[in-house]
């Protein structure tokens, strides 16, 4: 048969040969027919020393021998399984992989055999190490020059009591931002309260902020604290202050210059020991100019100011946030995804993000609720991107499902055809592949510019 050991054809032995993941083949008695590169990077074997023995003493697991062993029991069910374990290699290093078995079978559907692929995770646990550390801050995830030095500056800032001003678009993580000052800052056992100044009426912000004494209104039966009383000795947030109403301005500058505060409907001035951090997606230069916003007030709340970088403008930091995004559904829906097919991260890469970071969330989200294996695949992925994909890569979000060796056959064919710019001929010759050939495969696995 086919791919099972040395008959397997030249151009899927170059195939198999230059992708990422492991790839061995086992006959009905467990002997190893085919071993990849990848294979003797990660294992330590060479294919030579692997070739004929028993994958038990080449691919040594815990499970090995056992009734849980991967392939005994892809071979005795006739279907694939995949989950996380732990193998030893030729030099006795104990390294994290993530296994996939599928039966082989002849022309009759008769088992014959069985094909294990398998990823080294040892580089992503250290990856995610990583991510936790240099590249996560406060919850806040980037590798991008510009958020790596916001990280540095927030640590300055949240040690002083100065105003703050974070600009950014919407999604980009403006909260989070505020948020880390307050944690780092002296006031941090105090508390962080936040107000959004364009999701509350006008007629009610007052009495919100600064609260309001009894009888000041009809309904008025009690005296009720507002925001800034509860704020006290820590932190407030006012998101999205270019909105707030001109007669509010007024009264949230005398808060900042005097320190002091009346509720609606009082005659007695309240001391006000609160640290105030502001956020907008609004020039206020140009609400300034147009008459909507205090020249005085916009100096008060611009002490310190803090521009986020959209989505768009970080791009490198698609993979480390899809990666937490992925994790974080996994455990919120008790799902096993692993990773997003080349076609699919292409997709996300190459969208705009208007949404910034909430709108990769939510396509992450939309994503893992739809795949019901270990693999993002376009078909999970939302409709929209695909009419706004600037590489205008047109893919059928109804195409049949793919094996496992299908899949990594697919990807594989993709990486080549993107590093020559999808020129045909040259791809064709890095596979070993006639043009015919060639054709066909992207024709099965609809892979068109």
């Amino acid at each position: 048969m086919e791919c099972m050991g040395k008959d397997c054809p030249a151009p899927c032995r170059t195939i198999l040969d230059n992708i990422a993941d492991g790839v061995f083949t086992v006959d009905r008695e467990y002997k190893i027919l085919w071993f990849n590169r990848a294979a003797e990077r990660i294992t330590g074997f060479t294919k030579e020393e692997a070739l004929g023995r028993p994958c038990y003493e080449i691919f040594k697991t815990v499970l090995c021998q056992g009734p849980n062993c991967p392939l005994k029991k892809t071979m005795t069910s006739g279907k694939g399984v995949a989950f996380e374990v732990n193998i030893i290699t030729r030099e006795g290093r104990e390294i994290p992989v993530t296994i996939s078995t599928a039966p082989i079978k002849d022309k009759k559907g008769e088992t014959i055999g069985a094909v294990e692929t398998f990823r080294d995770l040892s580089e992503i646990k250290a990856y995610k190490t990583e991510l936790n550390g240099i590249y996560s801050f406060k919850n806040i995830i980037s590798k991008n020059a510009r958020m790596l030095t916001i990280f540095n500056h927030i640590k300055d800032i949240a040690v002083s009591d100065s105003t703050v001003l974070i600009y950014g678009q919407s999604g980009t993580g403006k909260e989070l931002i505020a948020r880390a000052i307050h944690d780092l800052s002296r006031r941090k056992d105090k508390p962080y309260i936040t107000v959004n100044c364009g999701a509350i009426p006008d007629t009610l912000m007052e009495s919100e902020l600064f609260g309001y004494r009894k009888g000041a209104f009809t309904d008025a039966r009690q005296h009720k604290p507002g925001m800034f009383s509860m704020a006290e000795g820590g932190t407030m947030f006012l998101d999205e202050i270019g909105d707030l109403s001109y007669e509010l301005q007024v009264k949230l500058l005398r808060v900042l210059q005097d320190g002091e505060y009346y509720p609606l409907g009082g005659t007695e001035a309240f001391r006000a020991d609160v640290r105030v951090i502001t956020a907008t997606n609004k020039d206020l230069f140009k609400r300034i100019a147009e008459g909507l916003f205090r020249e005085d007030l916009y100096y008060r709340i611009n002490v310190m100011q803090i521009d986020i970088p959209g989505l768009r403008e970080r791009k490198e930091d698609i993979p480390l946030l899809t990666e937490h995004f992925i994790e974080k559904f996994n455990k919120k829906m008790n799902r096993n995804v692993k990773r997003i097919s080349s076609r699919a991260y292409e997709i996300i890469f190459n969208h705009d993000f208007p949404g910034n970071i909430r709108e990769l969330e939510n396509i992450i989200e939309h994503a893992v609720i739809l795949c019901k294996k270990n693999i993002i695949e376009v078909e999970h992925l939302p409709s929209y991107l695909f009419d706004n994909n600037r590489r205008k890569i047109r893919v059928s979000p109804a195409a049949a499902p793919l094996s496992e060796l299908e899949l990594m056959e697919r990807d594989s064919i993709l990486d080549v055809l993107r590093k020559y710019q999808w020129n045909r001929e040259k791809a064709s010759h890095a596979l070993e592949l006639s043009r015919t050939t060639l054709w066909r495969k992207l024709k099965k696995f609809q892979l068109v510019p």
